[in-house]
């Protein structure tokens, strides 16, 4: 009896060590050098368009939060309920009106979902609402042109047991796909959503490289670190990446820019945003970057202008990144932007992607699927 409790101790014992080496390794492989790492994602295909998130004529009717149109539409997960922060939001507007433009007009408004299966679309559980039920605005605007037109939630994460939005104050909006930013910042909510407070200190100015993001985070418990892949204001310019902690997310002195890598291809951390290096050099809208699971690699989405939305292949967070291949071309959907994935929606070992896309007729939110095809679909 003695010798099986042993035996049983020490399976366990084992089975621990495991899980925790598997998950190291799995944090190790997402930030590891590319080395003889090579690209798999060869090109998209099966493009279909599913469902429509928000507005009147959605599978969620929005509408009944005085949302008949919003665009955007990042997401983060937390537990099981992934939120979904939209840009500026309106109520009632003219039938066939095109782009931003109504009655009741929201900086930013949010929902949820604890919908799992994206193959239908995704059902909102609600939205955060006001006394009266009214999606409400998280963060105020002053909605002044060339003072503060608004301010725009870029991504959301969850940290520190507490959740996080990234924003930009805009200044003003300028011709298609330009705009000036006052700066980014941060704001945090300790109630589920219901409420936020701007974190004070923690800003980028306007004309940096770092006024929209998308993060993810790498590990968990004090090993936690998020990476931020981040482009300037507008559509033009190039994507730069920072890194923080997670625990020191709120001290802006703790966040690292990636400066190039050195001669072993091993990257190189600086405390100074201006050393900071493009990793992509695109004309980059609305990125969105996940780790894939299934294929080990990173993507990234984002609004190429002119051209649609394309994806690339990254094989470490700095890359080196693949060339853009083609995922919704503008030809085939007019007024596109603001592509944004989550990594817990993806399926077929990671070969399947679903995500959001924002049309600027009728200025809403909509959800669709590709198929990614990669080297070994050749084998």
């Amino acid at each position: 009896m003695r010798r099986s409790l042993q035996l049983m101790a020490l399976s366990a014992a084992l089975l621990i060590i495991a899980s925790c080496s598997n998950g190291s390794t799995e944090a190790e492989r997402m930030t590891e050098p590319a080395g003889n790492k090579t690209f798999m994602v060869k090109g998209t295909s099966d493009l279909q368009k599913i469902a429509q998130l928000t507005g009147k004529d959605s599978l969620n009717r929005t509408d009944e939060f005085a949302v008949h149109g919003t665009d955007l539409g990042s997401m983060f997960t937390v537990d099981e309920k992934t939120y979904f922060v939209f840009g500026d939001t309106f109520g009632e507007r003219p039938e066939g009106m095109t782009g931003g433009g109504g009655s009741f007009w929201r900086s930013n408004v949010m929902a949820y979902s604890s919908d799992r299966d994206p193959s239908d679309g995704i059902t909102f559980d609600g939205m955060i609402a006001d006394e009266i039920g009214f999606a409400k605005e998280l963060l105020p605007s002053r909605k002044i042109d060339h003072d503060e037109m608004t301010i725009i939630p870029t991504h959301g994460l969850s940290a520190n047991g507490a959740l996080y939005l990234y924003f930009m104050s805009v200044n003003h909006w300028g011709d298609p796909g330009k705009w000036d930013a006052n700066y980014a910042g941060v704001a945090k909510s300790t109630d589920e959503g219901q409420s936020w407070s701007v974190v004070d200190g923690l800003q980028w100015p306007g004309d940096s490289g770092f006024i929209q993001v998308s993060p993810f985070t790498v590990g968990d418990g004090d090993e936690a670190t998020i990476y931020f892949w981040s482009i300037p204001s507008g559509r033009f310019g190039g994507v730069q990446l920072m890194r923080v902690q997670e625990k020191h997310l709120e001290e802006l002195n703790q966040y690292e820019y990636f400066a190039g890598a050195d001669s072993q291809g091993e990257p190189v951390w600086s405390p100074d945003m201006s050393k900071a290096e493009t990793v992509v050099d695109d004309s980059v809208g609305e990125l969105s970057v996940i780790w894939n699971p299934g294929l080990k690699r990173w993507l990234m989405t984002y609004l190429r202008e002119g051209q649609g939305v394309v994806l690339r292949e990254g094989l470490s967070p700095w890359g080196p990144w693949s060339d853009p291949v083609d995922l919704v071309p503008a030809s085939d959907y007019p007024g596109l932007y603001a592509p944004f994935m989550n990594d817990r929606f993806l399926s077929e070992d990671g070969k399947t992607l679903y995500f959001a896309l924002s049309l600027w007729d009728p200025y809403n939110v909509f959800w669709f699927r590709a198929t990614l095809e990669t080297l070994e679909d050749a084998d």
